[in-house]
Parts: structure tokens; C-alpha cells; sequence
């Protein structure tokens, strides 16, 4: 069985638990108030300006058998960098104070899944981060074109309102290609190992930031 084979495998049960968090079914049958959807824009701001600088110190900690590796996580940062602020944008557009979500504070759950990552990084096995990568990249895959096609015409708001979904719907598809390419490179049963673990614990860490948001009708 190849990695990435392996990493679907081992982490079916965790993923088919994120996906059935009852605001994502919410979301998707356009349930959802603005409020809740401003919510999790915000928590995802808190996460994805932890992208780049995680990706940084991912490619700084790798070793030297794992140079190509290396050059991918480069490619990695030249392609998420910056995307914080698509978020932003979209929730100005969407009627949110931006200015205001820059200066908060994550939620709790929110910063223990960046803290988890940085632990990977720092202390444990670099590799691990890739786990992160899949969770995020494979939800974003499976839910973010889809919930932004839903939530548009429910929630009343422009299309400028959900460039950060839309864009990484098709943008993570072809991240996941090459993401399956890159996994199947790892030869070492530590590193697998490593990117396994993490995907598992980043599965359950991204669910609780879903079962976090507020649930319900109000605006």
C-alpha cells in the first residue's frame, strides 16, 4: 500500500467524524446564519495566518535526506502566503468588522490545533505537519466550493464575500494531486508514521473548531 494510500486509511474513521459535525450538514443544506458563517471566517483567520510562518519552520527542521521535500514546502509557502488577508476581504464584504478580527484572539480550540502544529514542528517530527496539510486541503476538496455555491444565494451576499472558499475548493483539488505525489516519496516508516499521527489529531482538532461555532438562526 502506498503513503497516501495508508494516511486515507488510517484516518477514514476521524475524517467521516469531522464531516459529520451537524454545522457542516447545517452549512451545506443552508441552515447557516451570516453570523455563523462571519464566525468561522474568523477562526479561520486565526489559523491561516499560522500557515506560512508553520510551513517555514516545517522547511527549516527538515533534514538533510529530505532536500526535495524541502523544495516542496517552498512551493507550499509561494502559494499560501498572504491568504489571511482573502479572508479578511471576505468578511468585509460579508458585513463584518475585519479590523476587528485581525485584533482578536482565536478561540481556545482554534489555538490549540496551531499550537498542536507548532508542537509537530518544534519538538516532534517535522514530517507531521503534511498532516495538517491533508486535513485541510482534503476538507477544503470535499466542502468549500459546495458550501460557498450554498451559502451565496442563502445568505443574501456577493460572490467577493467567498473568495477564500471558492478559491481553495479548486485550488486545494490541485494541491491534493500533487500532495499525493509528494506523500508517496516518504520512505522512512518514521516519517509516515509522523504524517499519519498528526492527520489523525488534526482531524479531531479542526472538528472541534466547527463544533465550536454557534448554531442556531440568529443573525
Amino acid at each position: 500500500m502506498d503513503c497516501f494510500a495508508e494516511l486515507e486509511t488510517a484516518t477514514r474513521r476521524e475524517r467521516e467524524q469531522l464531516l459529520a459535525t451537524p454545522i457542516i450538514a447545517d452549512a451545506l443544506a443552508g441552515r447557516v446564519g451570516r453570523h455563523q458563517y462571519l464566525a468561522f471566517l474568523a477562526q479561520a483567520y486565526h489559523h491561516v495566518r499560522h500557515t506560512a510562518p508553520l510551513l517555514m519552520a516545517c522547511g527549516a527542521r527538515l533534514p538533510s535526506r529530505l532536500e526535495w521535500l524541502r523544495e516542496a514546502v517552498a512551493h507550499y509557502i509561494a502559494e499560501e502566503i498572504g491568504h489571511q488577508e482573502w479572508i479578511l476581504n471576505d468578511i468585509a464584504a460579508a458585513g463584518g468588522d475585519a479590523a476587528r478580527v485581525r485584533d482578536s484572539e482565536p478561540a481556545f480550540e482554534t489555538e490549540l490545533m496551531v499550537a498542536y502544529a507548532y508542537d509537530t514542528v518544534q519538538r516532534r517530527n517535522p514530517v507531521g505537519l503534511f498532516g495538517m496539510v491533508y486535513v485541510l486541503e482534503g476538507t477544503s476538496v470535499s466542502l468549500a466550493s459546495q458550501v460557498a455555491e450554498v451559502l451565496s444565494p442563502s445568505l443574501d451576499l456577493p460572490p467577493r464575500a467567498f473568495s477564500y472558499l471558492s478559491s481553495h475548493g479548486s485550488l486545494d483539488l490541485e494541491h491534493m494531486t500533487h500532495f499525493r505525489g509528494l506523500v508517496n516519496r516518504l520512505e522512512q516508516a518514521e516519517d509516515r508514521a509522523a504524517l499519519i499521527h498528526c492527520a489523525g489529531r488534526m482531524f479531531r482538532l479542526y472538528g472541534d473548531i466547527f463544533r465550536s461555532l454557534p448554531r442556531g438562526d440568529a443573525q
